[in-house]
């Protein structure tokens, strides 16, 4: 009788056709698509400089929002004289530098010995509100007419670039304190500070809007000869389709870009503004006008005329740094 076959104890090894299957989908979980905001946050996360600026920037506005909490932990108030700080003779702070000690971080301010800490932490308010408001006033003018100059052409956009021009040509600085010094001290409900701040903001925003509709409208020429434009429209899609889902939203990273740019010119801009007379007034606290009050003291109290130079400085570096970082992440064609 013939012995039984004794079946194998190893496994079959796998057919070729199995190895492709399992390297195919093994190289599939590798991949992963990647969205373009993720792209450009990894890009980003690679700068050091851009990182370093925008966490400066997050800690300024966190100073700014919250201005009274931290004022009132260090027990200083932006508008309490402090005259026994004062030397009588020369109206400068006592002791070195500026007067600067445990309880005035900063020193305080020739004259009447206000607690400079915390007037730079107040002028924070001032130069954010400004700058951001003013450029978001700038963005959604120069968005609007940049967009439709672009898609539209013709007249409308001969006629909107011709205003860009003369806007651009235009003494932005001398209109502003021309208009600011003839204008009401109620407005609109506002009174004071308040109706410098919104004269401030609609002239900057407005003088400002034609270098964002110059580099909108130029997207747009490119946009609207897209292959994707071409065909939403060969589907019947409306003007109005096309504008907000086509162009719109691949218009985002030039717009952001040019935004985070605009800012801290608009900041300087309000820091000149208070420097020259014609922005908020006291005892409202800014830093242009810190530095206008500094200007009799420089040389026998240049700390006070230094802490908001370099606030300013800081700012303004901050959001460059950030600026440059975004535009270079939202580039395609970049090298990092």
């Amino acid at each position: 009788m013939t012995a039984p076959l004794h079946e194998p104890t190893a496994e079959a090894a796998p057919s070729a056709a199995e190895e492709a299957a399992t390297a195919g989908s093994a190289e599939a979980k590798s991949v992963q698509g990647r969205s373009l905001g993720r792209i450009a946050w990894e890009r980003l996360k690679r700068d050091k400089l851009a990182l370093t600026g925008g966490v400066v920037v997050l800690v300024l506005i966190a100073i700014a929002l919250l201005a009274p909490v931290i004022t009132n932990l260090v027990g200083q108030d932006p508008e309490t004289h402090h005259e026994d700080l004062i030397d009588p003779l020369f109206s400068t702070p006592k002791g070195s530098l500026g007067g600067i000690s445990g309880d005035h971080l900063f020193g305080v301010e020739p004259v009447n010995g206000r607690d400079v800490f915390a007037r730079i932490v107040y002028g924070a308010r001032i130069s954010l509100l400004v700058g951001f408001l003013s450029a978001l006033v700038a963005v959604v003018i120069g968005t609007v007419l940049g967009v439709l100059a672009g898609y539209f052409g013709g007249w409308l956009d001969a006629l909107i670039s011709r205003v860009m021009d003369g806007l651009l040509a235009f003494p932005q600085l001398l209109f502003i304190i021309a208009l600011v010094s003839v204008m009401p001290n109620e407005m609109l409900g506002l009174t004071g500070t308040g109706v410098r701040l919104f004269v401030m903001i609609l002239v900057i925003g407005f003088f400002g809007w034609p270098y964002v509709g110059r580099v909108v409208r130029g997207q747009t020429l490119s946009l609207r000869e897209r292959e994707y434009v071409e065909a939403a429209r060969s589907l019947g899609a409306g003007r109005l389709y096309i504008l907000f889902k086509e162009l719109l939203p691949n218009l985002v990273a030039p717009i952001i870009v040019y935004t985070t740019m605009m800012i801290p010119t608009n900041i300087l801009t309000e820091a000149a503004l208070s420097f020259l007379g014609v922005g908020v007034k006291p005892p409202t606290a800014s830093w242009g006008q810190m530095l206008s009050s500094a200007v009799d003291y420089y040389d026998s109290d240049p700390m006070y005329m230094v802490i908001p130079g370099v606030a300013i400085f800081i700012t303004v570096l901050a959001f460059n740094l950030f600026g440059d970082g975004v535009r270079d992440a939202l580039d395609p064609k970049g090298s990092r």
